[in-house]
């Protein structure tokens, strides 16, 4: 005999609970519960809640950070302090435009409702990334947070599939096309949601940000106004992520990709091409040519031995506004034409000039060639011990970052270090590219030496060592015999990179005997003083912008926070020193962490 189905379980508390929680919600709205007013002689507190983008309905995310604003809002009441908690709703940026801007051109393409086809864009493939683990190996490590769009529209390729799954109804999607839709639909919603939520919020002190709103907009002018006057704001070309199809700055809540992403400062070293005929590159003429590999280590040029590229990697020779020719990829040379130089100006803003003849615009002599033409192109390396080094082949370059050129270190690098060896003494690799003996017939120059102590206990222990040759030290040490050994060649990298910073010094040049950490910046400063390497800058990790393309950095024109202006810095840390009330020792110490590095913080 089957057993009857379970009785329907009964709601009625549930349904109870929620009519007492809609019964008291009306009664703090009737009574303004939140609504806070001077009053002379209170204690007052003052609490306010990053404001949510509106590009969308409110989610999990904000209402589980909301709680802790909430928790503190709701604690001071408890102990009689008089608590003001206003709320803000986020509508400036490139985000709702481009969205707006996506929408518009699927309608236009697909129809209205849109009949999409059934194939999907496919999704974008990663490359090696060979900067990016010099970055790691030295403690730099790139920012890439996956973008909260990102995360909400999951399985979506369209903007009108992503309106649809946020409940709007398909005769009312098509308005969204014009911006300010956006910023009269999302925020109601937003209002009636945090009161469900149950937010303690003074409702008459909510707002959305734009022009849209022009008290807020005078607030923020008057707040421009009010730091020009005080010498704490400045206007001038700053480094800053940027988006070339927008033709603007590409800040955090612009992107579909790389939250948290900002520029990374690179020495362009100038390789000179000594063969003035090398076939690929006759179209420049008399022109000094330069391969220009991007480093972040500059005091280790005095170690060159060679110059790799990717054999099947596209390259080009583009003109820069002084004449000279600097061979790179294409990618590389769009972000090098966005950038420049500045000289001092002491009546003013250090005057900026240009790296291309025409900001943003790479002039390119010629036509493009692979990196296997360039193989045994003999070369001038500056600080180098050699007179010539040559250009050899290595196939685990990215072409996705840096320049495409990487100069090769193989006394401090071990993946330099493992390719040349494989070089010297794989005959078969050799005749493969062309390569000659002699290009390879140099030995490792030692520049730095690193000692490094015992250390650690037992499982965690690390024996003492000692090396000129710290590259080549360690290959040896883990048995690394190929440039397949990934994982030993990591492990090689973090030892020889990091201890090299913090405990090398410095065997040759006019700094022998400095630690490496004090002479980075006087060789990086001495090379760009003899016009042996630029300033070059890109994105710390992959960035993209809501238009769909990847970021580069620019030099742009932009108003500028002076944080580094030493005696603001100064009274702000005295103040967190003596009055700054914080909650714990960890916030504490996040706050004079980043005062320590602040120095110009740009806003467009």
């Amino acid at each position: 005999m089957a057993t009857p189905p379970a009785p329907p379980k009964s709601n009625t508390r549930r349904d109870a609970l929620l009519k007492l929680e809609a019964q008291v919600q009306r009664q703090w709205e009737t009574e303004g519960t939140f609504e806070a007013d001077a009053e002379q002689g209170k204690p007052k507190f003052f609490v306010t809640f990053p404001y949510p983008y509106m590009n969308g309905r409110l989610h999990l995310g904000h209402a589980f950070s909301l709680t802790k604003a909430e928790f503190a809002a709701g604690f001071k009441r408890l102990r009689g302090y008089n608590v003001l908690f206003p709320f803000g709703f986020h509508c400036t940026g490139m985000p709702i435009q481009a969205a707006a801007n996506k929408l518009k051109n699927e309608i236009a393409t697909y129809g209205n409702p849109p009949q999409f086809p059934e194939d999907k864009p496919p999704a974008p493939t990663k490359e090696v990334d060979s900067l990016a683990k010099e970055m790691a190996a030295l403690g730099k490590k790139g920012k890439a947070k996956k973008a909260k769009t990102g995360q909400k529209a999951a399985g979506t390729s369209y903007q009108w599939q992503a309106l649809e799954k946020m409940g709007i109804p398909a005769n009312e999607i098509a308005a969204f096309a014009e911006p300010y839709r956006w910023l009269d639909y999302f925020p109601p919603y937003g209002v009636s949601d945090l009161k469900k939520f149950g937010a303690s919020i003074d409702w008459r002190r909510s707002f959305v940000t734009t022009d849209k709103n022009p008290y807020y907009d005078s607030f923020v002018r008057w707040q421009f106004l009010k730091l020009k006057e005080g010498d704490r704001i400045a206007y001038g070309k700053r480094a800053n992520v940027y988006a070339v199809k927008d033709a603007q700055c590409c800040a955090d809540h612009d992107r579909s990709s790389g939250e948290g992403v900002g520029p990374q400062e690179y020495s362009l070293i100038k390789l000179k091409v000594a063969d003035s005929n090398w076939p690929c590159l006759k179209a420049c003429g008399d022109s000094e040519v330069f391969l220009v590999p991007a480093t972040l280590r500059p005091e280790t040029m005095y170690g060159q031995t060679n110059c790799y590229v990717l054999p099947s990697g596209d390259y080009g020779a583009f003109r820069q506004a002084n004449g000279q020719i600097f061979v790179m990829s294409h990618r590389a040379a769009v972000g090098l034409s966005h950038q420049g130089a500045f000289t001092p100006n002491p009546n003013g803003p250090d005057d900026f000039h240009g790296y291309s003849k025409e900001w943003g615009k790479p002039e390119l002599v010629g036509a493009l060639f692979k990196g296997s033409e360039l193989l045994g192109c003999p070369l001038k390396a500056p600080l180098a011990k050699y007179d010539i080094v040559y250009t050899l082949p290595l196939t685990t370059i990215s072409m996705v970052k840096g320049t495409g050129v990487v100069t090769s270190v193989p006394s401090d690098a071990p993946d330099d270090w493992i390719a040349l060896h494989e070089l010297k003494t794989d005959e078969k690799l050799r005749t493969k590219y062309g390569i000659e003996e002699k290009h390879v017939a140099f030995d490792v120059v030692p520049i730095i030496n690193i000692s490094v102590e015992k250390s650690g206990e037992g499982k965690t222990a690390k024996k003492a060592w000692s090396s000129d040759k710290s590259a080549e030290y360690w290959c040896e040490e883990l048995k690394i015999t190929s440039q397949k050994d990934a994982a030993k060649l990591k492990i090689a990298k973090g030892e020889t990179y990091l201890n090299g910073f913090n405990y090398g010094i410095m065997l040759v040049g006019p700094h022998k005997g400095e630690k490496v950490s004090d002479a980075k910046q006087k060789v990086k400063d001495e090379l760009i003083a003899s016009g042996d390497a630029l300033l070059y800058f890109e994105p710390e990790s992959q960035v993209m912008s809501r238009s769909g393309e990847e970021c580069i950095v620019a030099h742009t024109e932009q108003w500028y926070l002076k944080y580094g202006e030493e005696a603001w810095r100064n009274g702000v840390m005295k103040h967190v020193d003596e009055s700054f009330e914080a909650y714990n020792a960890e916030c504490l110490a996040r706050f004079k962490y980043t005062l320590g590095w602040m120095r110009e913080i740009g806003r467009a």
